[in-house]
């Protein structure tokens, strides 16, 4: 029998087997012998988040037909404004390795789903198959494969408690109980994900904490808030996709259940940190980390894979900061990247090349000489990290978009010109002759959907994003309507400027 540890999914213990070897047999057999009362179906819609289709089973023949060929929705109501109601249905069909017990709702064997047109084909218009197709195109022509995993940051909001051991602004990174409340809520949003999805790295206290939120909306205002943050191991990259909207799903439900509010908006008060959505990514090879070099540098492939990122940076802003509150989180002098550059270690940079045990392992033996066996790393674990995004990204939109981005950087001469015209070393807004040549990001919503008009065809070419999907997301940055808000916000009076921040930060609590 194979080993299995308390976080370990369920079915995997229960079937004694990998996900990746889930078959219809086993799923009829947890359906008898687990007391399943339904099936319900999980796929993500136009706005990001997760919807559901709950499937009650009463007898064998009825769960084995909605496991072998899904189920029909209505893709106009799903994907408003991009399938005619004339046209309208979708097939959902499960994706059995997703398979999952429901934390949230007793005896529910829960999958990930796949949109399926009428002729059976994917649906071209869902996100996650733009995401498929993309890693296909990226895999066609490197023959390489792309992993990415993300960092969840999200506010905690709840109602006041007694004063005690309280937290101080802008002092909550990686904060211990009991200056850190909500510990035990984050505990179970972190068992919950782990045993669906096997791929949570770690969770702890990020920067921020608002002491009492001053808002309009009575779902938040009067609140205190701590920022948290969950963040994944990398997966292959369609995998990725599905793990942050679950994650989503799970935080917001786990909040919901304690009485608090979970949100991933970029940002929530002005002074404050707000929510990122870093991407770590890599470049893999018959399972083996090709961002290294036998020196212990970057490799060349990497820094190709930067400069498409490089390439692709501004209209990347149209997937990961969809919302005019991210350009309220994307100013100068902040954690949060207003240039396109790249950097080891730095922060201020827009792609950060973290540490990454590439130059020095075991480091457990340097401080326990009683260890004798030397630990060795198969996969290596060498990422850069796209710190632009923000919680309001549109996840496998961005994904598709980074993927695209690593394909042109591995397949055109000029990516390591330009990674190599881009790197910075300190911080850049300390450098002012540095910083003036560096090339910016948009700085509003508007802006990146004029670069993305003017740059389509870097996500339409071999027909990976439909015209229709980037016509629809240039539309939904156009209503935001937020040209040069940051300079309007800095003309009024500060009473005025602080309410008019607040609602736009506030808009889009739950957008995605």
């Amino acid at each position: 029998m194979a080993e299995t540890f308390a976080l370990t999914n369920p079915l995997v213990s229960f079937l004694d087997k990998p996900r990746q070897q889930f078959t219809r047999e086993d799923f009829l057999r947890v359906i008898a012998e687990k007391g399943i009362e339904r099936v319900t179906f999980h796929y993500t819609g136009l706005d990001g988040k997760l919807k559901e289709l709950r499937l009650p089973v009463a007898s064998r023949r009825q769960a084995e037909r909605i496991l072998a060929e899904g189920e029909r929705v209505d893709g106009s109501s799903l994907f408003k404004g991009l399938v005619d109601t004339s046209l309208s249905d979708l097939y959902v069909v499960p994706v059995y390795k997703t398979a999952f017990l429901n934390p949230f709702g007793q005896a529910s064997l829960d999958f990930i789903c796949r949109y399926l047109t009428p002729t059976g084909d994917r649906a071209p218009f869902a996100p996650d198959n733009i995401l498929h197709r993309a890693h296909t195109l990226f895999q066609d022509r490197t023959g390489l494969e792309f992993h990415a995993m993300g960092e969840l940051e999200f506010f905690l909001a709840s109602d006041p408690q007694a004063k005690i051991y309280c937290a101080q602004k802008q002092r909550g990174y990686h904060a211990s109980s009991p200056f850190m409340k909500s510990g035990a809520i984050l505990d179970e949003m972190v068992r919950h994900l782990t045993r669906i999805t096997g791929a949570v790295k770690y969770a702890h206290s990020e920067v921020g904490f608002v002491d009492s939120i001053r808002s309009d909306l009575e779902e938040i205002r009067g609140k205190r808030a701590e920022q948290l943050e969950i963040e994944f191991v990398p997966t292959p990259v369609e995998d990725t996709g599905d793990n942050l909207v679950l994650g989503r799903w799970v935080i917001r439900n786990v909040a919901y259940r304690h009485g608090c509010v979970a949100t991933f908006a970029p940002k929530i008060e002005e002074g404050i940190a707000g929510n990122g959505l870093h991407i770590h990514a890599k470049l893999m090879r018959d399972g083996q980390n090709i961002m290294v070099g036998p020196d212990g540098e970057l490799s060349e492939k990497a820094r190709q894979f930067i400069g498409g990122l490089c390439h692709y940076a501004e209209t990347l802003t149209s997937f990961g900061n969809p919302v005019s509150a991210a350009y309220l989180r994307l100013v100068p002098d902040q954690e949060a990247p207003t240039r396109i550059c790249w950097s080891d270690l730095n922060r201020t940079a827009m792609i950060r090349v973290p540490l990454g045990w590439a130059k020095k392992s075991d480091l457990i033996s340097k401080l326990n000489p009683q260890q004798k066996e030397l630990f060795r790393d198969p996969e290596g674990r060498q990422t850069v990290e796209l710190r632009s995004p923000d919680g309001s990204a549109i996840v496998h939109l961005l994904l598709a978009g980074m993927t695209m981005a690593a394909e042109w950087g591995l397949t055109q001469p000029e990516s390591l010109r330009l990674a190599d015209s881009l790197y910075v070393s300190g911080s850049i807004f300390e450098d002012r002759d540095l910083l003036a040549k560096l090339p910016s990001l948009p700085g509003s919503c508007v802006a990146s959907a004029r670069k993305l008009k003017e740059k389509r065809e870097y996500y339409e070419r071999d027909s990976v994003f439909p015209p229709s999907m980037i016509s629809y997301v240039i539309r939904l940055l156009e209503e935001e309507d937020d040209e040069n808000m940051n300079e309007r916000l800095a003309d009024l009076p500060a009473d005025d400027r602080l309410h008019e921040t607040r609602k736009i930060m506030h808009k889009d609590l739950h957008r995605h």
